[in-house]
């Protein structure tokens, strides 16, 4: 399994904001559409992502601020591509400690897998396998009874 098939299973529906949005637009946006990270464009181009931890932080250490997306998003964040294996794209994310991961083909961005995602797969992945082993097993070929071959 590759992250193109995540993403085709998935969907590759995104959500966006500007470096210049400010911080409590992208919070309101994550709550309506029910999102873990946002993904920051900048003139066309992937400049970084938004997550709740940031949200979370800059709420933390609110001392009257009013920041924009900018200032707190994680600025080149590591990401994958299409062809990605589910196996590399698992150890990519504990590797980097991240929950969210933008896939680009070259500098198109075309969707953003989250570590739930690779759980789910992971699970039809396995659900998959467990079938067919269990298809196997039921129709394995009777043992046939071999003739008694004694000597007379």
């Amino acid at each position: 399994m590759q992250v193109s098939d995540i993403l085709r299973i998935k969907g590759t529906a995104l959500f966006t904001v500007s470096p210049r949005t400010p911080l409590h637009e992208a919070a309101r946006t994550m709550a309506l559409h029910d999102v873990g990270s946002l993904v920051v464009m900048d003139d066309g181009r992937l400049a970084g992502m938004l997550t709740f931890r940031e949200v979370l932080g800059a709420m933390a250490s609110d001392n009257g601020a009013r920041p924009d997306v900018g200032r707190l998003m994680q600025r080149d964040p590591v990401h994958c591509a299409p062809t990605t294996s589910l196996d590399e794209l698992r150890r990519l994310l504990l590797d980097s400690g991240t929950r969210y991961i933008p896939v680009m083909d070259g500098t198109t961005l075309l969707g953003v897998i989250s570590f739930r995602d690779v759980a789910r797969a992971v699970v039809q992945e396995q659900d998959f396998e467990n079938r067919m082993l269990k298809a196997y097993i039921r129709d394995w070929p009777p043992e046939t009874a071999q003739p008694s071959g004694g000597v007379s």
